[in-house]
């Protein structure tokens, strides 16, 4: 067992180690844009990408990074006024800008009253070796966190959802930024199209592979006005929407394959339900997490107990 019983390694127990106060991150919309949206890889973005669907209510791109902390910070302080923040640079590919424009953006947010240290979201191909430079010496000083959107290690999904970059790219970025001492993150969407059960779980060894800190999975989501809602409407029976308790068992399989030392910030996201489609499951996140942690008791298992080195 991981600390505080759980079975499987927490990531706000990763954060209970590293700071001796509660942190919050606070979403931020800086305006980037991504390569798979300008042109400049592709059009249209991934099938399965509404920004929207995961861009909280106080971050819209119309303000300025400093009063999107401030309306985040006001959100939260109110239960916790002792609290810390990190902030989350979250909408779209945020590392995908001249490297002035990037730094200026981060370094606003850490200026910010109570902000501890940086969570940025961004492609494995969208990380210039300056930038990089950038987060090293940075990390020295305060927290930083990258993490990568994988979403499969199947390149011939990768391909379908349209996402314009490789597996292999993911890998080489991920071991090339842990080198550097900063801790990295992965980004995993389970159940996207042509995949089966047996490939999902494949995912887990390929990941153990990794020097990831973090990990982030949630159930394939389609979401409206994408490519994906599209193809949905169009050709159902190519998805494979699972059922909340499929979801589950699927969720603490993956976590037995997983290596140990790898902390899981989530297994489930929820998208709006004015955007949502389909699967709509009725709960929220905590309630999934806690159906998660009642059958890894059920089963009488934990993260890593099948992983193979």
């Amino acid at each position: 067992m991981f600390l505080n019983d759980k079975p499987y390694r927490d990531f706000s127990d990763y954060l209970s180690a590293r700071f001796p106060y509660k942190v919050q991150k606070i979403s931020i919309n800086a305006g980037f844009t991504c390569p798979n949206r300008d042109g400049n890889k592709g059009r249209g973005g991934c099938t399965y990408c509404n920004n929207q669907s995961f861009s909280p209510g106080y971050g819209k791109p119309t303000k300025t990074i400093t009063e999107q902390l401030a309306d985040g910070i006001h959100f939260f302080s109110h239960k916790y006024p002792e609290m810390k923040y990190l902030a989350y640079f979250q909408s779209y590919t945020s590392t995908y800008d001249s490297l002035a424009s990037l730094t200026g953006k981060y370094e606003e947010a850490l200026a910010y009253p109570g902000v501890v240290g940086l969570i940025v979201g961004t492609r494995p191909d969208c990380m210039p070796a300056e930038l990089l430079d950038y987060f090293e010496e940075l990390s020295k000083k305060t927290f930083v966190l990258v993490e990568y959107g994988v979403e499969s290690t199947l390149n011939k999904t990768l391909e379908r959802v349209n996402r314009q970059h490789t597996y292999e790219e993911s890998a080489e970025m991920i071991r090339k930024t842990a080198e550097r001492n900063i801790p990295v993150g992965a980004h995993m969407i389970l159940g996207l199209p042509g995949e089966t059960e047996e490939d999902i779980l494949h995912h887990a060894g390929k990941l153990s592979e990794l020097p990831l800190t973090t990990l982030k999975l949630h159930q394939l989501q389609i979401i409206r006005s994408t490519a994906m809602a599209r193809e949905y409407k169009l050709l159902p029976e190519s998805f494979n929407l699972f059922t909340l308790e499929e979801y589950i068992d699927l969720c603490v399989r993956f976590a037995e394959l997983l290596h140990p030392d790898i902390y899981i910030e989530r297994f489930t996201s929820q998208s709006p339900s004015k955007l949502l489609i389909a699967p709509d499951w009725g709960f929220k996140n905590y309630e999934v997490r806690e159906k998660v942690l009642k059958r890894f008791c059920e089963k009488e298992t934990w993260q890593g107990r099948l992983y193979i080195r």
